[in-house]
């Protein structure tokens, strides 16, 4: 039978020809594909008007000197070249961010290491432990940084009335330069290291324990075991860890806001914080939109570096 024979030949299930069932077929693949679309356009839409227009329309303010207070116009580089060259604040606000971020990354990566390892065992009431430590996660920042700032509130705070228990008189944590900054870190890292947490213990249960029963017959201390072992099996989850915990730690802002203002003086000025204040409070949106984007360009930078160097230590990669 020839070609065209073939294709009116009729289907022995269906009794259609073969043609016909390939265009109602198509059809179905077709109306499919519209529903797919329809389905997904609302986040689409969001995404594009929420998102995509406003970094495309700061990217735009950032080389003008758009304000409320005076009339726009078009200034090239100049917001760039001020904060490199002319604005002092700026390099303390960055010099700051680096601090939070190098004081919180591996405080953080280390207690939530250590608690995963700790919580790693199957005993009673495991789970109670461990959902205490995560609840943090889920609680409201602001609510969290309300909290921890009368704890830490110079009369009456919880912990100088313990310092006072034990005649210490406890110093004005939130009012002083040296302390406020590392009290910030800390009330950040127990807000939230139980993410980490659950990311080291989902690895942690992953490895194989004939691994752990190998070492046992070797000989191997516990500290062998662990860099030998445990951390290179879960050196994948602790890299991606250490990349949210660095993005997170260079966009803080409510802690901040919260508990210090960016006091006492400018002690504890972010870049974000400081962007609100150029944008907010100056009402110097060009000027905001151009630091925004320095501080997209450092996360960015930041992060490619980060990915690159995981070949060294980031162990069964392909």
């Amino acid at each position: 039978m020839d070609s065209a024979g073939a294709k009116l030949t009729p289907s022995l299930q269906t009794g259609q020809p073969v043609s016909v069932r390939k265009r109602a077929k198509s059809r179905l693949a077709s109306s499919g594909a519209w529903y797919a679309y329809l389905f997904i356009s609302p986040m689409v839409l969001g995404y594009i008007i929420f998102l995509l227009v406003p970094i495309v329309a700061a990217f735009g303010m950032s080389f003008t000197n758009y304000s409320l207070l005076h009339d726009t116009s078009y200034v090239g580089l100049d917001n760039y070249e001020k904060a490199f060259l002319n604005d002092p604040l700026f390099w303390k606000t960055v010099w700051n961010t680096l601090y939070f971020s190098a004081g919180l990354i591996p405080l953080n990566l280390m207690l939530a290491l250590g608690l995963a390892l700790l919580l790693n065992r199957k005993i009673p009431g495991i789970s109670l432990f461990r959902t205490a430590i995560f609840t943090p996660v889920v609680t409201s920042i602001v609510v969290w940084a309300i909290v921890w700032k009368y704890i830490f509130a110079t009369d009456a705070g919880l912990v100088n009335q313990i310092l006072q228990l034990f005649n210490i008189q406890g110093p004005a944590w939130l009012y002083n330069f040296a302390l406020a900054m590392p009290v910030v870190i800390v009330v950040s890292v127990l807000k939230n290291v139980g993410l980490n947490m659950v990311i080291f213990l989902a690895a942690l249960q992953e490895v194989p324990k004939m691994y752990y029963e190998a070492a046992k017959i070797d000989g191997a201390s516990r500290m062998r075991t662990f860099w030998s072992i445990t951390f290179p099996m879960i050196s994948p989850a602790f890299f991606l860890a250490l990349i949210l915990t660095l993005i997170g730690s260079l966009k803080v802002f409510s802690q901040i806001q919260v508990m210090t203002d960016g006091g006492p003086g400018t002690s504890t000025y972010v870049l974000v914080y400081y962007i609100y204040q150029q944008a907010f409070k100056q009402f110097e949106f060009g000027y905001a939109s151009s630091i925004a984007f320095i501080l997209f360009f450092l996360v960015l930078v930041l992060t490619i570096v980060q990915w690159n160097m995981r070949k060294r230590w980031v162990h069964h990669e392909q």
